[in-house]
């Protein structure tokens, strides 16, 4: 096998592969008899299919298996040869005009890592947004701890905002009944925004036993395919209404809330508790964006291709999973790339940085790092250690901690560099509820 290295652009590198046919030939042959000691065809006993017949059934396969396996250890040992960092993954594509010769001719592109150069931070100001929580931001929270355990009692009167309604309704489409636009004894909650916007307003006003029929127009963009830019001709019965009741602020609620004492005050202290690790978590990342701006702004990279694709599929998978997990059927949809290309490029950029950062200052993230960040946000749970042991038994889990990690070192070591400027900053406004 001969190899030769050539700079096709900065970052762009090939390398041109020669294996003589006649290597190639026998490890395929070799392959093939290992192949006809099992292989099973009709009409034949295993062991004893003619070598013709395995080589016409399964020769294309096994040379293409073998051409693979050549490329790739030849690529491998030449990158661990020359210590060359390889970013993302190589292409192989044959040489044109080869075929038929003594010799099989590829050439291998890829990319390598660029050079990093993080300039100075210290002409840099970051601004540290101070809060604090007081009673007003602890009611607020005990306030929505009540709605979200809200009971419903039926009301002899029409239908008004938050009032939980029982209705069964059929949707026509062009005239004919379609699938989802039906059901009975649905429960929506009037103003939770679960159903169209439209389509819980014609709700309104209705009293138990009422029947209203009102057409809602779709828009263009609707996730529904079917009725996406199309009018629907809806007839809604109302079966009941009911009223949201919320649960005394007594001993059995701060009970079930997982306060023991069932103390309203003890209720207070761990609400203010978890608000005040929640406010931290917020100052740090609003802090930890704008390090990270500025370490774009102040760095020279050209960022590799194939890193960027790379984080461009991972951006579509999770987009596609988060909408599989709102109920969304998305088999055949496809999202375009270009959705994902500025954010990819950014977190690329990002990374490289970012690994740079901590290879040059030694930032490594380091094992009680790790565990210390596991337990805090364990806090938050009913069984905190339980959590934690969860963790440690999810490896993709801890990568993202140990990369969580990693960055919080950079914040850190950057802050150290920057100039601060504290920012009196409303609660509402720095846990994102200000409208």
């Amino acid at each position: 096998m001969q190899a030769e290295v050539q700079q096709a652009s900065p970052l762009e590198r090939k390398l041109d592969f020669s294996f003589p046919s006649a290597e190639i030939e026998t490890q395929v042959e070799t392959k093939l008899k290992q192949i006809a000691r099992t292989a099973k065809v009709a009409g034949f006993r295993p062991g004893k299919v003619p070598m013709k017949i395995v080589a016409r059934q399964y020769g294309g396969q096994v040379r293409q298996e073998v051409m693979s396996d050549s490329l790739q250890k030849a690529f491998s040992d030449k990158v661990k040869q020359q210590e060359i960092r390889i970013a993302g993954y190589p292409r192989f594509e044959p040489k044109e005009g080869t075929e038929g010769d003594s010799n099989f001719e590829f050439t291998a592109v890829y990319e390598v890592y660029p050079e990093v150069t993080v300039g100075s931070l210290a002409d840099k100001t970051i601004n540290r947004p101070i809060a604090t929580v007081g009673d007003a931001e602890i009611d607020k929270t005990i306030e929505v701890l009540r709605k979200q355990r809200v009971h419903y009692h039926e009301a002899k009167r029409a239908a008004q905002n938050d009032d939980q309604v029982d209705i069964d309704y059929n949707g026509l489409l062009d005239g004919k009944l379609f699938d989802s636009g039906h059901a009975k004894g649905a429960l929506v909650v009037l103003g939770e925004g679960r159903l169209h916007a439209d389509f819980e307003k014609s709700l309104m006003g209705m009293s138990a036993g009422e029947t209203k029929t009102f057409d809602i127009a779709f828009p263009a963009d609707y996730h529904g395919a079917a009725v996406a830019g199309k009018t629907v001709s809806f007839t809604a019965k109302l079966n009941k209404v009911s009223a949201p009741h919320l649960p005394e602020l007594n001993a059995a609620f701060v009970e079930a809330l997982g306060v023991k004492s069932g103390k309203i005050e003890d209720l207070r202290i761990d609400v203010s508790a978890n608000l005040d690790r929640e406010m931290k978590r917020r100052m740090q990342a609003k802090m930890k964006e704008q390090v990270m701006q500025a370490l774009l702004d102040n760095s020279k990279l050209e960022v590799p291709r194939s890193l960027v694709e790379m984080e461009t599929r991972r951006l579509q998978q999770n987009a596609m999973q988060d909408l599989q997990s709102r109920g969304v059927v998305a088999k055949n949809m496809a999202l375009p790339p270009e959705l994902f290309a500025e954010t990819a490029t950014r977190r690329a950029t990002l990374g490289l940085i970012i690994s740079e950062v901590v290879k040059q200052n030694g930032l490594e993230a380091k094992p009680e790092q790790v565990r210390a960040l596991i337990q805090d946000h364990a806090k938050s749970y009913e069984q905190p250690d339980a959590m934690v042991d969860w963790y440690y038994q999810q490896p993709e889990m801890m990568q993202e901690v140990q990369a969580v990690v990693l960055e919080d070192n950079v914040v850190s070591w950057a802050l150290n560099q920057m100039k601060s400027l504290d920012v009196a900053t409303p609660f509402d406004e720095l846990m994102g509820n200000s409208k």
